[in-house]
């Protein structure tokens, strides 16, 4: 009896040690009053900060395989963008730039200096972002890459595809409208898991479509980013991958021929959603890259 006391102390003790030992990670979440709207957030972790920046149609939510484990070891903040997620909707008539919005919701955390890390229409927010304060910025990763500014026919094909979208969204409701986006052909979603789909469309299903039923007051830089990416001297990561959108494999091709910086990784059996595909493949490239840079 005295043995078996003794051994449920030890296991007590055990126990107690390894849960002490895994600290919870502490989330900040909140709304920053800034440029006239509210933009929700997510704030973790402790070092050289991160900023993440979504994609179009979701929200925040696409980085859930990146944002604890980026935690371990930056200041890592997460944000819905302007008409996205938890985020105020613009305001019809009223210009704005995404841009801007991330300098002001910089300045509300007390952020001088941070790597950019932006997923197809945030890649474009981020270059823009990159091009009008390169001083706020110590290294720039765009993922499934997207630049204001580019044509080509694998873009018109894309713009071909959002015009059916109002008249899906006035027949048909946002749902429909979200499960016509995930199965367009220039996502190549027969080369997605079932997983993946559900979760991409559990995330899109909550988008407002807000840009497609109004007109959309967004500013851009001018002239157009595309034809100032040779201004970019900061490191640079850019993401593609084998089955990625082809315009965002072709801007990813003309990013690395043009900023001086610039490195490209190119995830196999992955689509544009890569970093939901394959995280830990995903980190590893962020993660090493950022290491690699001295801050």
């Amino acid at each position: 009896m005295k043995a078996f006391i003794k051994l449920f102390i030890v296991f007590i003790l055990l126990t107690l040690f390894a849960c002490t030992g895994q600290k919870e990670l502490e989330i900040t979440t909140g709304f920053a009053e800034v440029n006239g709207t509210r933009l929700y957030y997510e704030l973790a972790g402790s070092g050289v900060p991160i900023v993440l920046i979504h994609g179009n149609f979701g929200d925040r939510r696409y980085y859930d395989g990146q944002f604890e484990a980026f935690a371990k070891s930056h200041k890592v903040l997460q944000y819905d963008v302007r008409g996205y997620g938890k985020s105020s909707l613009p305001v019809e008539g009223v210009s704005y730039s995404d841009h801007d919005d991330l300098k002001a919701l910089l300045q509300y955390l007390g952020i001088s200096k941070a790597h950019i890390a932006g997923f197809s229409m945030g890649s474009g927010i981020a270059i823009n972002f990159v091009l009008t304060y390169p001083e706020m910025i110590n290294s720039l990763i765009s993922i499934g890459p997207w630049v204001d500014g580019y044509n080509s026919p694998a873009v018109e094909e894309i713009f071909k595809d959002f015009e059916k979208i109002s008249s899906i969204l006035k027949e048909s409701g946002a749902r429909t409208a979200a499960e016509h986006i995930i199965n367009a052909p220039f996502f190549n979603p027969q080369m997605m898991s079932s997983n993946i789909k559900n979760r991409i469309s559990e995330i899109n299903y909550d988008y407002s479509f807000w840009h497609f039923i109004n007109e959309d007051p967004r500013r851009y830089i001018d002239p157009p980013a595309v034809q100032q990416l040779d201004r970019i001297s900061l490191p640079t990561l850019i993401i593609t991958a084998e089955y990625d959108i082809e315009a965002c494999r072709e801007i990813a091709d003309l990013m690395e021929k043009t900023i001086p910086n610039a490195k490209k990784i190119d995830i196999a059996n992955a689509t544009h959603f890569m970093l939901m595909e394959k995280p830990k493949e995903f980190n590893k490239a962020v993660l090493d890259f950022l290491e690699d840079i001295k801050d």
